[in-house]
């Protein structure tokens, strides 16, 4: 992967439970190319490889890690042939919409000899292992949401909001202007809970950008929920990537077409950039914030222990997930699924 390599999550360990833009990501003007087959049959060694021949002849291409692991792969995207390779199995299982025509299946289970996967109470143990670690991660990510979300909606009671939709009509106004082309919008997740922490790709975002620093969301999500909808209305493709805790909320907006992020920054993430930075205390009545400055402190204290022991409960699923991965690798031909990828790159490259 070169330096200045593209990064997005598709899906979210969220505190609203495991979300999903994988379909979302999957249009028709795309060819998707959904992997199939168990844990360690080289789902994710495979785009490696496409990503890096696809390079190496000019190609663009976008990286979508794994938020189980953030250093594996869920999916490519190759901007100029329009081509998406998805990793289709749990849990963002995927399955053909226009099969054929838009989405094929390419089907790693064919690498594997069924009859070297004879220890089967053993994998269906360490499968069921790896289902109870992610459920107790869940469980912690859904408490410290609790937290979080009783700050935001303090944040919520704190905030002006006419103040904000006078600054935003007045952005969008000196943004925008009305085109004839039909808006399309991408929806993918800048940042996520993963088993390293919380993982953010803000040097993804690499066009001029209008920064809203907001500790508490609430302006800069309403804020943003107005770009995206001028955005929308005035035939803009956006990119809008969401809250990775609460999906409900917008946290930037990427429109290519003017070479311009609108994006915001709290504790989870920054941007290293002397650019246009709005600070949202302005949206805020400081002295009602104030006056709730204790419960703030306590939930987010709580909710910063409750998600270290979501990152730690995570690490121990992945440690569990490579145990079981051990069993399926010992029973792939990984010398035949390295001849189909060098044939399938040498046919579409």
């Amino acid at each position: 992967m070169q330096e200045n390599t593209k990064k997005f999550f598709l899906a979210a360990n969220s505190c609203r439970g495991f979300t999903s833009e994988f379909l979302q990501n999957c249009t028709e003007d795309y060819k998707t190319y959904i992997i199939k087959g168990g844990p360690g049959t080289g789902k994710s060694s495979f785009m490696k490889k496409v990503a890096a021949y696809a390079e190496s002849k000019g190609e663009t291409v976008i990286y979508c890690p794994c938020s189980s692991d953030p250093d594996s792969l869920d999916g490519i995207i190759l901007k100029n042939k329009k081509i998406i390779f998805i990793d289709g199995t749990a849990p963002h299982t995927v399955d053909p919409v226009y099969p054929a025509v838009c989405q094929e299946i390419l089907n790693f289970g064919e690498f594997w000899d069924s009859n070297k996967l004879k220890n089967k109470d053993e994998i269906i143990k360490i499968t069921n292992r790896n289902k109870a670690l992610h459920k107790t991660a869940s469980r912690y990510i859904i408490a410290a949401g609790e937290m979080l979300y009783d700050n935001f909606k303090t944040a919520v009671a704190c905030c002006d909001f006419k103040k904000c939709k006078a600054f935003a009509e007045k952005l969008c106004k000196n943004i925008f202007n009305k085109t004839n082309h039909p808006p399309k919008e991408t929806v993918r997740f800048l940042g996520g809970i993963t088993p390293k922490g919380f993982v953010a790709f803000p040097k993804t975002i690499d066009q001029n950008l209008i920064i809203i620093s907001d500790e508490h969301f609430a302006a800069s999500s309403y804020i943003l929920s107005i770009v995206q909808n001028s955005a929308i209305t005035n035939g803009y493709e956006i990119i809008t990537l969401k809250n990775p805790f609460f999906p409900e909320l917008i946290d930037h907006i990427i429109i290519p077409e003017l070479d311009l992020g609108v994006v915001s920054e709290n504790r989870f993430i920054s941007f290293e950039s002397d650019q246009r930075r709005i600070h949202a205390r302005r949206f805020y009545d400081n002295g009602l914030v104030h006056q709730s400055k204790n419960r703030i402190k306590f939930n987010k204290r709580l909710s910063t222990e409750l998600l270290e022991s979501a990152y730690f409960t995570l690490s121990e699923a992945k440690k569990v997930h490579d145990e079981l991965e051990s069993y399926y690798i010992n029973a792939m031909n990984f010398e035949k699924l390295n001849e189909f990828t060098d044939m399938f790159c040498k046919k579409h490259f």
